[in-house]
């Protein structure tokens, strides 16, 4: 006797549908699956027997063969335990075989007792299955508020296997888990920190409300304990909230890694990653035998912050480069290709030199000739070209520390300029799918960043002073596009330009320009 049961599998941060087909036959007992299952799939014929037992049911003894399909895409992880043993129990008949399953997916793992386990990538999975059609989906309890986010599919969360049986039966039915969209909304802006915790460095404060507003990369140079941690954590407090797609996307990424705090639906604010200088290129921009996202996806639609950015090998560093144009990361594999998206925005923090003093209006930089060239130079030109901000940091007076901060603005108050700056590009840019003024390509440049004849004139004098590359003009146009949105001006004027330059000037005292 054959039973069709729907459950869900991962490939990348995507989810697609699995058709568990179980068939039982009057002969001794035995019991095979194939469809090519990795050793977690493998192990579930243990799993499903003994939690069969113990949730109150004997385990039928027949013989059963129990198909993956599609049988030639790999099956990985403990999601497809309850749809074996639900497709078990229907041919069996202790599931009424009136009752509709092509209507229904199931995902989780079955511990020992017969309860519900967690599993990763709930999201994704229940994405696939409304995509594909189906009206019910059932997952462990503790991934129901997950799930629920998923609009127009209605979600179960089951605690045990009898639970499920019953509901299936029609016996005790199930109560639908509702989402919770007004907590995500009133969540979307709570950091619990503050950009007024941030004393002084007005011009450096600057330089973060203009790269939030066009989602340009940043890098922070200073001396030990001027802030450049702290202004970093707290970018993400100044950007606009999530959109849901946005949330959508970003949540997919963290469910698939296990990364999704307990109990969290949707990620209501935006992710910020810190990363050690340690980590290797894999960890960082995602791969493995099995491709799984890395700290740049983790990082999608928020910040990836690097602290010591030249500590960090030069190959892990120019790993990047390719992900910030691209604003994704496809991996190759024998088995085929995966893509991770990674739109973030970039923060670098280091030390003007090795012992971090160079500089230094009180102390002494203890570094020998030439060792502050060398220090610089672990970070390659190609990607400092892609930082489009770089900003220093002065050491604070004694003044700056010890007065308070009543004056400082609150992230509250640079957010609603940031947002104010988006909405200005967005209507000026229409149907183009571009959310900020950091994604405009060369055509994009030519398109929407017009100056007038002071401006272009500017423009050229920097280029030849500073010995700016091409990708480093382009670069120098989108922040001034950026500043220009700020100021509520369509045309980029000589100070947006000279604004601009400046936030670009430690590459004629660093780099020799």
């Amino acid at each position: 006797m054959l039973s069709e049961i729907y459950s869900a599998g991962l490939y990348g941060i995507d989810g697609f549908i699995v058709t568990v087909e179980a068939d039982g036959q009057p002969r001794m007992p035995d019991f095979e699956l194939v469809g090519l299952p990795d050793m977690a799939v493998k192990e579930a014929k243990e799993r499903v027997r003994t939690a069969c037992e113990n949730s109150g049911y004997r385990f039928p003894g027949m013989a059963y063969m129990v198909n993956l399909a599609p049988a030639d895409r790999k099956k990985e992880g403990s999601q497809f335990d309850v749809a074996i043993l639900t497709g078990i129990l229907r041919c069996a008949g202790v599931i009424n075989r009136e009752t509709d399953m092509k209507t229904k997916c199931v995902v989780g793992e079955l511990s020992l007792s017969g309860a519900w386990r967690a599993v990763r990538g709930v999201l994704s999975m229940c994405v696939a299955a409304r995509d594909a059609g189906f009206t019910e989906f059932y997952v462990p309890l503790q991934n129901a508020k997950e799930a629920a986010a998923v609009h127009g599919i209605t979600v179960y969360g089951v605690h045990n296997m009898r639970e499920f049986i019953d509901h299936l039966n029609g016996t005790k039915l199930l109560q639908p888990t509702l989402p919770d969209d007004a907590a995500l909304q009133q969540a979307g802006t709570d950091y619990g920190i503050d950009f007024s915790d941030v004393k002084g460095q007005a011009l450096a404060k600057r330089a973060m409300e203009i790269a939030a507003a066009g989602g340009h990369n940043i890098l922070l140079i200073g001396p030990p304990g001027t802030g450049k941690s702290m202004l970093a954590k707290r970018l993400a407090t100044i950007l606009p909230p999530l959109t849901f797609e946005e949330a959508i996307e970003t949540t997919k990424v963290h469910s698939v890694t296990g990364t999704l705090p307990e109990g969290t639906s949707l990620l209501s604010i935006r992710p910020f990653r810190a990363p050690h200088h340690t980590m290797s290129a894999v960890a960082l921009v995602g791969g493995g035998a099995n491709p799984r996202p890395g700290e740049v996806s983790l990082a999608n639609h928020g910040v990836l912050f690097l602290d010591e950015f030249p500590e960090f090998p030069k190959q892990v560093t120019d790993a990047l480069r390719q992900p910030l144009e691209d604003r994704r990361v496809t991996i190759s594999r024998a088995s085929g290709r995966v893509t991770f998206p990674c739109s973030f925005m970039l923060v670098g923090a280091m030390n003007p030199c090795r012992c971090g003093y160079f500089g230094h209006p009180t102390r002494q930089c203890t570094c020998k000739a030439g060792d502050v060239q060398r220090y610089i130079s672990r970070i390659s030109g190609p990607m400092l070209d892609r930082m489009d901000i770089q900003i220093e940091l002065p050491s604070l007076s004694y003044d700056e520390i010890s007065t308070g901060n009543e004056k400082a603005e609150t992230s509250a108050t640079v957010r609603e300029r940031v947002i104010a700056a988006r909405e200005f590009a967005k209507a000026r840019m229409g149907d183009d799918k571009i959310t900020c003024n950091a994604q405009l390509d060369a055509a994009g440049i030519r398109k929407y960043c017009r100056t007038d004849e002071s401006a272009g004139q500017l423009l050229r004098m920097a280029y030849d002073s500073m010995g700016l590359s091409a990708r480093g003009y382009d670069r120098v146009m989108r922040v001034a596009r950026t500043i220009a949105d700020l100021d509520g001006s369509e045309m980029i004027r000589d100070v947006h330009v000279a604004e601009a330059i400046q936030l670009r000037s430690l590459d004629k005292k660093y780099w020799g320009a």
